[in-house]
């Protein structure tokens, strides 16, 4: 049995425990700068796979900002929300013979969704950058809902393009009139969007695009009508040389170009012939290009392992083959990753 002085110990402990709990505090003193610091690395949006990323963990975010007042206003804080990076999210897919040539995986679309909708939920229309991995095949659905739900937006790099139809691009691209700098990991409806960017965004500024670039596409461009566009990137790309000149004499507002790791064609690709690709850039060109700020090219392309790719893939660089992140980089540093 216990005497009466332990009996007073063992209630001045629980009493002292229990003093020393209340002065722990509440949720919603919690330091505001410190939450926001532990929110904004919230592992959720990180996974290479959304598959990967359960219900359960993405709903942390939702959950969270019900904990109590000060969670939820920290979780809306727009700070938190400049961006919305899916840079690290793959789809689960396979390649297909048929249009639109990969199937994604049901479960790994659902993942991605939920992802999405949460991230918007709580992004309060205050995202202005919004970054999709080259293999995050997004549906016409998801992009046009995540347009309606960041208005604001002015950087954006898009998906992979496979699921995307011309239609679904357009309507997306009439919400951002904001938009002024565009990233298009392969030519998808190019003449469309660019129109559609003519008419709709009127401080566009930056454009990079990878693909076969000819005189028709070229025409395309300076027919649109961009008097903004300041900063031009075709890295890693197929380049016909009189497109080349087309876009140095029209462009008449361009400072930057970025032909980095392009093959250069003397003329239009047959399938009849071998490219016809040129070694060197000639007076023609240079002269042409002395009027920029920046005209950027590889000075060392015998030993880069960059123009080799781009040559061994005839301008059209398999990013997946390679290292992670390398579709990321570019030499204009407004537009790199």
């Amino acid at each position: 049995m216990q005497d009466g002085s332990s009996k007073r110990r063992m209630q001045q402990k629980e009493d002292d425990d229990s003093d020393s709990l209340v002065t722990i505090g509440r949720w919603n003193d919690l330091d505001t700068d410190i939450l926001r610091k532990i929110f904004k690395y919230f592992d959720c949006l990180h996974y290479e796979k959304p598959e990967d990323v359960s219900a359960c963990q993405v709903s942390a975010l939702v959950h969270s900002s019900a904990v109590c007042s000060a969670w939820g206003s920290v979780l809306c804080d727009p700070r938190l929300w400049n961006t919305l990076d899916f840079s690290n999210m793959k789809s689960d897919f396979i390649r297909t013979i048929q249009p639109p040539y990969i199937h994604v995986n049901s479960r790994s679309d659902e993942a991605f969704s939920l992802v999405l909708k949460a991230s918007l939920s709580l992004s309060r229309r205050n995202i202005t950058t919004l970054i999709f991995h080259p293999q995050l095949y997004v549906s016409d659905d998801q992009l046009v809902y995540t347009a309606r739900r960041c208005p604001n937006l002015k950087r954006l790099i898009l998906p992979g393009g496979n699921r995307i139809k011309k239609t679904g691009f357009c309507e997306a691209i009439r919400n951002w009139k904001d938009l002024e700098s565009l990233t298009i990991p392969g030519l998808m409806h190019p003449s469309s969007i660019i129109e559609e960017i003519s008419s709709s965004c009127r401080n566009f500024s930056e454009l990079k695009i990878k693909g076969c670039f000819d005189v028709r596409f070229a025409s395309t461009l300076v027919g649109a009508h961009l008097p903004n566009l300041k900063v031009l990137s075709l890295r890693c790309s197929l380049i016909v040389r009189e497109a080349l000149i087309t876009l140095l004499d029209d462009l008449a507002q361009l400072e930057v170009l970025n032909i980095s790791h392009c093959v250069l064609l003397s003329e239009p690709p047959r399938p009849d012939k071998p490219l016809q690709i040129v070694q060197e850039l000639d007076e023609v060109i240079l002269e042409r290009a002395a009027r920029l700020q920046r005209f950027i090219t590889c000075e060392q392309i015998e030993q880069c392992i960059m123009c080799q790719r781009a040559t061994f893939y005839e301008g059209n660089v398999k990013w997946y083959k390679y290292e992670e992140g390398l579709w990321k980089q570019d030499e204009v540093k407004s537009l790199a990753v």
